[in-house]
């Protein structure tokens, strides 16, 4: 006899079958025909929450940017497959929750802005969508862009630094509130530095950062342990 869990993914499949002939989508991450993502690529978006430090931040993700996760993470971000969100906003919910631990309500959510044009462009802003999806509670707009920059993936890594230096301000006094970041992905590290400098400056108090996925050949990720276990997560210096 079938159980309850067995039936659902039954269910599911059959759903799938049916929607796929209404309207053909390929896999976000290897392009298999009549899936948003197939079983193999969504099993590598099942987070494995890492610590990692970028300058003194340190920051929490729950995916490497590489294989199956970075296509996918594309797809949302570039070519507007918000069709594969749900599993993305699941590895950063898993994610903020290891980050958070038990301090859910006294620590607000900060996102980076987006450019205009980006804004423009997709119809969407990547975070903002995962974190709605995600269920989690809304990040507070207290970041403003203060000049223009240069498009981030032309630039090298020093590059990146020296283009977003001094580039996002506060719009208002923060007077010790406490800020998570929230972002996609840490490629450099360079936007999660300069939002860290930007609300310090401001007078808010920064105690981390979370990222759906990082670039693990520019910051080696370290597993973090479990929050039952009683010892805290291993940081990489």
């Amino acid at each position: 006899m079938l159980t309850i869990r067995a039936w659902s993914a039954v269910l599911r499949s059959s759903l799938l079958d049916a929607w796929s002939v209404v309207a053909p989508v390929e896999c976000a991450g290897c392009g298999l025909a009549d899936r948003a993502l197939c079983e193999q690529c969504r099993a590598q978006l099942e987070p494995s929450i890492f610590t990692t430090e970028i300058g003194s931040l340190e920051t929490t993700s729950a995916l490497r940017y590489e294989g199956a996760a970075r296509l996918v993470i594309v797809a949302m971000k570039e070519q507007g497959r918000t069709d594969v969100a749900g599993p993305l906003a699941a590895a950063l919910s898993a994610a903020l929750t290891a980050a958070l631990g038990g301090s859910v309500g006294s620590i607000e959510l900060v996102t980076v802005p987006g450019s205009r044009a980006a804004y423009r462009r997709r119809g969407y802003e990547p975070v903002a969508l995962l974190l709605r999806r995600a269920g989690a509670p809304r990040a507070s707009r207290v970041l403003t862009r203060v000049r223009a920059t240069e498009h981030q993936k032309t630039l090298g890594r020093a590059a990146r630094g020296a283009n977003l230096a001094g580039s996002l301000g506060v719009s208002q006094s923060l007077g010790g509130r406490r800020f998570l970041l929230v972002d996609d992905v840490a490629t450099t590290g360079a936007t999660l530095l300069e939002a860290s400098r930007a609300i310090r400056a401001g007078g808010g108090i920064v105690t981390g950062a979370v990222t759906l996925a990082v670039t693990p050949l520019r910051f080696p990720t370290v597993p973090a342990t479990s929050p039952d276990s009683g010892n805290p997560p291993q940081r990489q210096q």
